[in-house]
């Protein structure tokens, strides 16, 4: 049974969604590079040593909702059942667990926010490219920690397809969302860029058909 959280942590997670709203709101008015941390501070209303208790810049409150799913994903991961399905099968339905556990009726937008913020911004490129790395490496340690796994690079593979699958969904879900935008949408992009992987492993290097040419 889950233990509802205490009074305290709930005004805790009030301060940083607040933190994270009111830097989503700013950066993309104003752009990321144009916003400073105090301008985010007293829009909420704390301080900066407050800030700072929930983040380490604004890379970091910019890109909160993408990241917390992902923090959601390795937890659920060390509970996945180890039932010997495939290795893609069982990071796949974990990762449609913890977007199901994150996504409540405001993070779609929070996300959709993050991710154009993202691409628009260098250095939240490179923030990100570094935190899906470290969430990588957390990822192998845990299947490697939890299953028989064999130590080469298949399982590091397998993570790579999956995270090039997410981000397919996620660069599509961002660029066409509905407004509101839905969670439901980016799983259900997110299963189809899964259920292409195999197909991508056989395509074939054909030429193309000289023009005019009977098809």
């Amino acid at each position: 049974m889950t233990t509802a959280p205490s009074l305290r942590e709930r005004k805790k997670q009030r301060t940083r969604q607040a933190l994270v709203d009111a830097a989503l709101t700013l950066f993309g008015e104003h752009g990321f590079g144009r916003v400073t941390l105090d301008e985010v501070c007293d829009e909420v209303e704390v301080s900066k040593r407050t800030f700072f208790r929930y983040f380490r810049g604004k890379e970091d409150v910019a890109m909160a909702p993408l990241e917390d799913m992902w923090r959601a994903f390795l937890e659920e991961l060390e509970n996945a059942p180890a039932d010997g399905r495939p290795l893609l099968g069982l990071m796949e339905s974990t990762l449609l667990a913890a977007l199901d556990r994150v996504a409540d009726e405001a993070w779609a937008g929070r996300a959709v926010l993050s991710y154009r913020l993202l691409q628009a911004t260098p250095s939240m490129d490179a923030h990100g490219l570094h935190f899906c790395e470290s969430t990588m490496r957390s990822v192998l340690a845990v299947l490697h920690r939890r299953l028989d796994l064999p130590d080469d690079a298949r399982p590091r593979l397998a993570g790579d397809m999956m995270v090039a699958a997410w981000r397919h969904a996620l660069e599509a879900w961002a660029a066409t969302a509905a407004d509101p935008p839905s969670a439901s949408d980016l799983a259900a992009r997110f299963r189809d860029a899964m259920a292409a992987l195999p197909g991508s492993l056989t395509l074939t290097a054909a030429p193309r058909p000289a023009d005019g040419a009977a098809h």
